[in-house]
């Protein structure tokens, strides 16, 4: 994995090619990112950079043995942790190594849902266990085989429990030329000890425009496509490019079209919509309600003086405009919230057809009958 293969994350790229070029390289650091920000793919760049045989100004060669070798994820030198799945407490994440290359190859963007796909998951709960650490210290016992740098990527430090506590000592001082570096996502659930020890290195989510045009010159997709994904995706590159194997893309109207029959409190056509929702699948279901709650807050940026800082296209920028205007700050937030729960719901499989009946029957007291739950009045 090279830079230039990583999408936007210009300054990060620079300071990260700084700390080589002025021999500051941190012993342990932390990427600290929003999933689909990149932070993966930017730790694994990074590795290969710093053990490139001939390191360019900008990147690493791709050609040297060095490089070939980081490929393909099989560098002697380079060593990664992630959670999984044990089906026993001496499982390690070597013992699902060939299922790692093969999804990092596939998607450097991985998020651990698709991970999970990978694995035989079935109901049980990811974890770095006891075992792992154990394995951990074992390797970075040793000197470099190849490479002047030993490399360890630890990916999602968040499910590493206590055990994560065995760690600290090779971690503050660890063998000459040992690099740890750490990507995570929520950093308030990363051990404290652990946190403490390590050089933060914050990656922000991807603007907007840069996905948008990702999907569109790299992928191929089309431009009201890759708007939509853009869009729906907040900045998770990984989100959006699981967007593009739904079957439905567009949302934008059967939203409006939802919000309708709830502002006329339509009875019968209300069933018929949750109907068509509960078969359109659990992802489905997910982006749908994610779109909706990236609609309601377009709404309120317009509703609060801040159209400058609203990304929709020209025609539902235009029905936004309508739509802010039938709405109050006060309704439009009693909405999300209801949305927010509802895709909480859809993630832990509720019912659909109960679930969107009740989600659509809590619209209608908000936009029909003026009902605004108590505790989402603006103060």
């Amino acid at each position: 994995m090279q830079f230039k293969e990583i999408v936007g994350q210009q300054a990060v790229k620079q300071r990260l090619l700084n700390t080589v070029k002025e021999n500051r390289v941190s012993h342990a650091q932390l990427f600290l990112g929003p999933e689909g920000s990149g932070s993966l793919a930017l730790a694994v760049a990074y590795a290969q950079y710093l053990s490139c045989e001939d390191k360019q100004p900008y990147d690493s060669c791709g050609v040297c043995s060095s490089c070939r070798k980081y490929e393909k994820y099989v560098h002697p030198d380079l060593h990664f942790s992630y959670p999984f799945f044990a089906s026993d407490k001496n499982d390690t994440a070597l013992s699902f190594i060939e299922q790692w290359r093969e999804a990092l190859l596939a998607n450097p963007y991985l998020s651990l849902d698709t991970w999970r796909g990978y694995l035989q998951a079935d109901n049980k709960q990811a974890n770095i266990n006891i075992a792992e650490c154990h394995q951990i210290l074992k390797k970075l016992s040793l000197k470099p085989f190849e490479s002047a740098y030993k490399m360890l990527i630890l990916w999602l430090p968040e499910y590493l429990d206590k055990e994560g506590n065995t760690l600290l000592k090779i971690i503050e001082e660890p063998q000459p030329n040992t690099v740890f570096l750490l990507v995570a996502q929520n950093q308030d659930q990363i051990l404290n000890t652990i946190l403490s020890r390590t050089q933060l290195v914050k990656i922000p989510a991807l603007p907007y425009n840069e996905v948008r045009s990702f999907l569109i010159n790299e992928k191929g997709v089309p431009a009201q496509t890759a708007e939509e994904a853009a869009y729906l995706s907040n900045g998770n590159l990984s989100e959006a490019l699981g967007m593009l194997h739904q079957e439905t893309k567009s949302y934008h109207e059967a939203f409006l079209d939802w919000l309708r029959k709830c502002y006329g409190n339509k009875g019968l056509e209300m069933m018929k919509f949750v109907e068509a929702i509960a078969k359109a699948g659990r992802e489905g279901q997910k982006n749908f309600i994610r779109y909706g709650i990236s609609y309601i807050r377009e709404c309120c940026l317009m509703m609060s003086g801040a159209a400058n800082l609203v990304h929709l296209p020209a025609a539902e920028k235009e029905t936004a405009q309508k739509m802010a205007a039938v709405m109050t700050l006060d309704m439009a937030e009693a909405i999300s919230e209801v949305l927010e729960k509802a895709h909480y719901a859809v993630e832990r499989n509720a019912n659909p057809k109960i679930l969107f009946l009740d989600v659509s029957l809590q619209i209608i007291k908000i936009l029909h009958f003026k009902i605004i739950p108590k505790g989402n009045q603006y103060i």
